[in-house]
């Protein structure tokens, strides 16, 4: 696998689990991550009447943004940028990162014995193009008790999280089934990140 040429990519994400999936499918990659001066927290912000599908893109697309110019203010070699960004959703309801503890148990408590959405969008572009997809999977939770919500809160798991969980977490025993992409779920869908990535030379 991999490319001729730079034969890697730049990766916009502090994300420890889309580091393990690039490496699962050989494609070297450095990281470009926001600096001191960026506001990467502000990009995730909910506009009104946003559905969950549209958000997850236009954020992705808004950090892609962001990484291009980073790349040329920072004077770094030439190679793919790739973003990606994961957003659960439930109904309507966009459910983020949680604030904090009460919030994390709100989030649990509203896909307890319920089905939910995981939208994974990711991006990749260089100086000449520019290539973007959206992968959706369907999460079905077992119904979950107020003990199991509390413990798991407390080991602290869900934060930083879309959704406050992760499905190679202790969470997965939650889970009653999947429909979709393992990989998208955990934050990168290997299929759909593939396709875009044989567009800038990379072999699969």
């Amino acid at each position: 696998m991999g490319r001729p040429g730079a034969g890697f990519v730049y990766l916009a994400s502090q994300s420890p689990r889309r580091r393990q999936l690039l490496e699962q499918i050989g494609v070297k990659h450095e990281l470009l991550l926001p600096g001191a001066d960026e506001d990467a927290e502000a990009l995730e912000a909910v506009q009104a009447d946003e559905v969950p599908e549209t958000y997850c893109a236009r954020v992705t697309a808004a950090k892609l943004d962001a990484a291009l110019m980073r790349l040329a203010a920072r004077d770094l070699p030439p190679a793919p940028i790739l973003c990606a960004d994961t957003t659960v959703a439930i109904d309507g309801l966009i459910l983020g990162k949680p604030a904090d503890e009460a919030d994390a148990t709100r989030m649990l408590g509203l896909m307890s014995g319920r089905s939910h959405r995981v939208i994974t969008a990711v991006a990749v572009a260089d100086a000449t193009r520019r290539v973007a997809t959206l992968n959706v999977s369907e999460v079905e939770f077992a119904q979950l008790s107020a003990a199991q919500i509390e413990r798991y809160v407390a080991s602290r798991e869900p934060f930083g999280k879309a959704g406050a969980y992760a499905i190679q977490s202790q969470a997965a025993a939650w889970i009653v089934k999947i429909a979709g992409s393992y990989s998208g779920i955990m934050g990168l869908p290997l299929f759909e990140t593939a396709q875009l990535l044989d567009k800038f030379g990379f072999e699969f």
